[in-house]
């Protein structure tokens, strides 16, 4: 049965289906002269051999609109769909920086991205990699960068914004689809950022000029550029995005694992016991909530499952990236992630980008001294984390951190204590509606208890 993908509907050359569980790229007959000079003139190998852009096979198969077919294709699957908004500081520069790579390296085989979406671009065995083929066309000699608007506002604001004010302003990607309007942008940043000239000219300048460009490109008088000027402008929003620093620090729990009340014993024990629980299943894919810098989900990733690391805390989703990049990670994607408010469905019609649990479930989910800041903190009853967890995943590897435990009087010391059922008992009878319990084990040296459930 082929479904065209809900999400695949703004691009004339082609769109996205399924058939029997399997992704595919239908080409249209309009893209067809691009898609002969992208293979022809070796950019397509260029760009996998460079790790750049997701490679593909052509396959003999029936489409979903065989009326406008040119070819199909047969995409390389990315484990975990992931969107700008949910990305580290330094994920979305290492986007940013990929797609201005890719542009110079098309350009100078004479073709163009005609898209410079952030949402083009996907973390895939730990390197980001442009996933829509079809947005490289043709170029033609003397055009602008059409994508030019849309790069500043899908990268190079945010990450301003980022960079000079607060972290937290990537955000402004999920409210905003097409990105952060330059107009917005420029009146938050402060005055100084006009001294950058990189910023000056493509935020700043742009922004101020944004209308002028705009009603001369609709009487048809657009601007005559060279593909040496292009280049140059390439090379310069290449360096305004390099020099965007955001040095991660002083968030509440940023270095999560040396203020804790483990002992090396127990944390290492800790970390037998879950790769011992993951050793039980059955599970090729993993989800770590409440991850921090990702030191067990590494204990997934190590055995060769993907694994989606998500945390609320910018510091340690940062740091977590930086630790993949520097090992050269391939199974392990760090996101940022507010559980108690999770990604939800956007776009058009609501199906352009998907909640968390949309791109679920996966096949296994950790949640390691995570329930007590749900329950005590954001005072999600626990029936209602058994249903989340359910939802999430097959199998569950969690950690009940009881009343007494440090971490747990830290929350408590600034409010009244209204939880009675916020004990073993409590907790097991909550989860057991939703899971059979298949294993638990007492961590040595604290009060906390690690269980394996499987989802009924």
């Amino acid at each position: 049965m082929n479904s065209i993908l809900a999400a695949s509907f703004r691009d004339p050359s082609g769109f996205l289906f399924r058939q029997d569980g399997t992704l595919y790229r239908q080409v249209n007959q309009v893209y067809a002269e691009d898609y002969r000079m992208l293979t022809d003139s070796g950019l397509y190998q260029r760009l996998v051999d460079k790790d750049l852009l997701i490679p593909h096979a052509e396959v003999e198969l029936e489409s979903p609109r065989p009326d406008i077919a040119y070819k199909v294709l047969q995409p390389e699957l990315v484990p975990f769909i992931s969107y700008p908004y949910e990305w580290s500081f330094s994920q979305l520069k290492d986007a940013a920086l990929t797609t201005l790579r890719i542009q110079k390296i098309a350009l100078k085989s004479g073709m163009t991205l005609k898209d410079a979406s952030a949402y083009n671009i996907q973390f895939h065995h730990g390197r980001p990699v442009l996933i829509d083929t079809l947005s490289l066309t043709a170029h033609e000699e003397g055009s602008p960068w059409v994508a030019y608007r849309q790069f500043c506002q899908h990268f190079l604001a945010p990450l301003a914004l980022m960079a000079y004010r607060d972290v937290r302003l990537g955000s402004l990607l999920r409210t905003g689809i097409d990105g952060v309007p330059l107009d917005l942008a420029a009146s938050l940043l402060p005055l100084r950022t006009k001294l950058n000239p990189g910023l000056l000219m493509h935020l700043h300048a742009h922004a101020a000029s944004q209308k002028k460009h705009e009603d001369r490109r609709k009487s048809g008088k657009d601007t005559r550029v060279s593909r040496r000027a292009l280049l140059g402008i390439i090379d310069s929003l290449r360096g305004a995005v390099r020099r965007l620093e955001w040095k991660p620090a002083g968030t509440e729990w940023g270095a999560y694992y040396s203020d804790t009340n483990y002992s090396d014993a127990a944390l290492s024990r800790k970390r037998e016991i879950v790769d011992d629980f993951l050793a039980a299943t059955d599970a090729s894919t993993a989800w770590d909530l409440g991850a921090n810098n990702g030191f067990f989900s590494r204990v997934a990733s190590d055995r060769g499952l993907p694994t989606v690391a998500l945390d609320i805390d910018p510091v340690a989703v940062e740091n977590n990236w930086r630790e993949v990049k520097d090992k050269g990670e391939a199974n392990l994607l760090p996101l940022l992630m507010d559980l108690t408010n999770p990604s939800p469905d956007l776009g058009w019609n609501h199906t352009e980008r998907a909640s968390l649990l949309g791109r679920g479930p996966t096949d296994v989910v950790l949640a390691l001294a995570l329930i007590h800041h749900l329950a005590i903190s954001n005072n999600v009853p626990l029936p209602l984390l058994a249903r989340f967890f359910a939802r999430a995943g097959r199998w569950l590897i969690i950690e009940f951190v009881p009343k007494g435990d440090t971490q747990v009087d830290r929350l408590l010391v600034t409010r009244e204590d209204v939880f009675p059922d916020y004990d073993p008992d409590g907790f097991e009878a909550a989860f057991g509606g939703e899971f059979e319990i298949v294993h638990k084990r007492g961590i040595e040296g604290s009060s906390r208890m690690l269980y394996l459930m499987r989802r009924r």
